[in-house]
């Protein structure tokens, strides 16, 4: 069981169909976000299925996955990393979540993010602390930030809604969109849990806001609610 046969495991069912497609949805042209990224083409529920075979591999053996410029090699390496945690013990969680942390070169697309963020830092963080979430939102690396806003995905889930905003707060003047786009992902999850919560902070930040993220954290308002909060307007002494 090492990365050679992880490796192996893919190539077989991968198919060059779904990699074309792949790549246009992640966006691989020159310039664009994804553009060092290579894809081989496998669907993520097959990827999950090879993670649970080779649940046991070394962590030696997960760096190089992590390493590898096959998007999906870095996809399963980290499913195992969030299965392997949500099993483990509280000394055993630790280990994995500073070795997520010193693998973030590789933890460098969206998807990457989304799958194993708030299952591991913002887990690992709602029990140990939050100064590190606030670290990650000052890193220049595009992909710690984002790991930061999607962390506290599990914060949001266990009804601690002020550390979420206090993060989007320190994000708002972000200039990726991948950033505004999280925040306002966030900032709906939060108005599932309590509306009153987000139209609350809503009164004070819509203004503020990127646009893109507005329209995301309102998603589901209704259309009379839509046009009120887009149109409030900024205050005089905003930055």
């Amino acid at each position: 069981m090492n990365h050679f046969a992880v490796q192996k495991a893919l190539k077989e069912i991968a198919t060059e169909e779904r990699a074309l497609q792949t790549r246009r949805f992640f966006k691989t042209g020159p310039g664009q976000y994804s553009e060092k990224d290579q894809f081989i083409g496998v669907r993520n529920p097959d990827c999950r299925k090879i993670a649970r075979q080779f649940h046991l591999l070394s962590f030696p053996d997960l760096e190089k996955l992590l390493s590898s410029p096959i998007h999906e090699e870095r996809f399963t390496a980290l499913v195992i990393l969030v299965n392997r945690y949500q099993k483990s013990d509280a000394e055993r969680q630790t280990e994995i979540f500073d070795f997520y942390l010193s693998q973030t070169a590789g933890i460098n697309n969206w998807d990457l993010v989304d799958v194993s963020a708030a299952q591991i830092v913002g887990h690992h963080l709602f029990k140990k602390g939050d100064e590190r979430l606030f670290t990650l939102t000052d890193s220049e690396n595009l992909w710690e930030r984002r790991i930061a806003i999607v962390a506290i995905h599990y914060h949001i889930k266990q009804d601690e809604l002020h550390i979420p905003l206090k993060i989007i707060d320190k994000l708002r003047l972000d200039s990726h969109d991948l950033i505004h786009k999280a925040a306002g992902w966030m900032l709906r999850e939060i108005g599932k849990r309590d509306r009153a919560f987000l139209e609350n902070a809503l009164e004070e930040r819509a203004p503020l806001l990127p646009r893109t993220t507005l329209r995301y954290a309102i998603e589901h308002f209704s259309k009379e609610e839509r046009m009120y909060f887009m149109r409030l307007e900024r205050p005089l002494y905003a930055k």
